[in-house]
């Protein structure tokens, strides 16, 4: 009998750029980093105000349960969508064909998209527009599924108005207060990997 002891090994088709100190060695926009199809976490390319450390901290605690993830740097993941209210910063967000194409491949998303309300929702619905699977949103300020279900995103909780039903995905899980710029709390690293793996009945609970 074989028996797996110890770390989980994993093997990750790695970027051709390299990481940048401000977000925790997260590389640069348009980038991706494969590790099978299970989980993709989507971020924004890290900057001065786009900290984005807490991505790698949740992509390890994930393969450390033997759950596959792969790390999608978006290539305009600045501002918001053209649609949004709020368009005073100046850049839109949005998303590649590749990029959907990417993404649409998994089978659960993870989406950590900055710390400002309004940026979140709108642009987790831009995502979800584009792809038909469940997600997971993990920010630092406080947002609910009211919050994306006013403007029209599906989630597990609550359903907008038939006639307001504006994506294909589905938010399933939400955790909030992951601090960006300093190491993730492990109870919040244990409520993210306890919500992914509920998000991937097959698999079960992974010892």
């Amino acid at each position: 009998m074989k028996q797996r002891i110890g770390r989980h090994l994993s093997f990750v088709e790695c970027r051709e750029s390299m990481g940048l100190g401000a977000g925790g060695s997260l590389a640069q926009r348009a980038t991706i980093s494969e590790s099978g199809r299970d989980v993709v976490v989507v971020a924004m390319g890290p900057g001065r105000r786009h900290i984005t450390k807490p991505v790698c901290e949740i992509t390890y605690a994930l393969r450390e349960e033997g759950i596959d993830t792969s790390v999608l740097v978006v290539n305009a993941g600045t501002g918001v969508p053209a649609d949004a209210l709020d368009i005073s910063s100046g850049s839109y967000f949005g998303l590649d064909p590749i990029e959907v194409e990417r993404i649409q491949q998994f089978k659960v998303a993870l989406i950590h998209l900055g710390n400002v309300r309004n940026h979140i929702i709108y642009k987790a619905r831009l995502i979800l527009r584009n792809v038909n699977i469940p997600a997971m949103i993990v920010s630092q300020c406080p947002v609910d599924f009211e919050d994306f279900a006013e403007i029209g995103v599906k989630t597990r909780v609550v359903m907008p108005a038939d006639d307001n039903i504006g994506t294909k995905g589905e938010i399933r899980e939400i955790t909030t207060g992951v601090i960006r710029g300093v190491t993730c709390q492990q109870d919040k690293l244990d409520e993210i990997v306890s919500k992914i793996q509920s998000m991937l009945p097959d698999r079960g609970h992974i010892k």
